[in-house]
């Protein structure tokens, strides 16, 4: 089967999720994976479509249309005083639109609190069939990959994943081979992109990177490739936010270039991934 792509929400941030999907569909991605959780951060819109019936019909109609299909929502956070009934509306927007996953991450230190709320969200999400998929991000409560190995053993639940994303990874300073003794069952998707090598100290620059200038796969120094290899095939959502290369090309186009980018470094690194890990993807 051909590797499959999903179109991140945060890649085209400024898009309505129905014109998200049709942007999807003529870049030539099978999924779309939407920020429909809304989290209030500043200048982000709200495309809650369990409170917009309009754009949820709309958003439906468009992958209809397109047969573009919702691969995973996001972004159900484990924060202090968080209830995860309230992800509730949105876990059954997913289901009605056919996702398979939830992404989460956590932004609390209490880690009892934090295993508490994150299976209580994997036991909400499982009677709609959906996985709770975890990434660590290298300025939340959990950072690392060995720390979200940790909160899944103690959670202990059947659908709670490991979401590998590439820019937090190696700003984790996380290690490929680490992936290596990990359940293959915790791996549903990864988020790609690439970035700069040099990982700024300053923690101001490194969110301003983060959600404002992500590099195409092969255009900065992450060793990608080494990082997938260890990973079983799975769908690969570009997440790969610029907001300058958005501003100058515009969304759709972008949005192409950062799919074809990654075929394009793919295919450079085939013969390479094969020859390491003929068990694994070889991509």
């Amino acid at each position: 089967m051909a590797q499959q792509y999903s179109l991140a929400h945060l890649t085209v941030l400024g898009c309505a999720p129905p014109e998200m999907t049709y942007i999807a569909a003529r870049a030539g991605y099978d999924f779309v994976s939407l920020r429909c959780i809304y989290m209030g951060l500043p200048g982000e819109p709200n495309y809650e479509l369990a409170r917009n019936p309009e754009m949820l019909r709309q958003t439906q109609r468009a992958l209809t249309a397109t047969g573009v299909r919702l691969h995973d929502i996001e972004l159900a956070r484990i924060k202090d005083d968080v209830d995860p009934k309230s992800y509730l509306p949105a876990l059954e927007v997913a289901a009605k639109l056919g996702a398979r996953a939830v992404l989460s991450s956590i932004w609390t230190d209490d880690r009892a609190y934090a295993i508490d709320k994150f299976g209580e969200l994997c036991d909400m999400a499982q009677q709609f069939n959906l996985t709770v998929d975890l990434e660590a991000v290298p300025i939340a409560g959990v950072r690392t990959t060995a720390e979200v190995a940790g909160v899944l053993r103690a959670v202990g639940r059947a659908n709670a994943g490991l979401m590998v994303d590439i820019h937090h990874f190696h700003r984790a300073l996380d290690r490929p081979e680490m992936l290596d003794g990990l359940p293959r069952e915790w791996f549903h998707f990864a988020h790609l992109c690439d970035a700069q090598l040099k990982i700024p100290t300053d923690r101001a620059e490194m969110i301003r990177i983060m959600r404002e200038e992500r590099l195409y796969p092969g255009e900065g120094g992450i060793d990608i490739a080494a990082i997938l290899n260890r990973l079983p095939k799975m769908v690969y959502s570009i997440e790969l936010p610029h907001l300058a290369r958005a501003k100058e090309l515009g969304y759709a186009e972008h949005a192409f270039r950062c799919l074809e980018s990654a075929k394009a470094y793919f295919a450079a690194h085939k013969a390479h991934s094969a020859a390491r890990k003929p068990s694994r993807i070889s991509a």
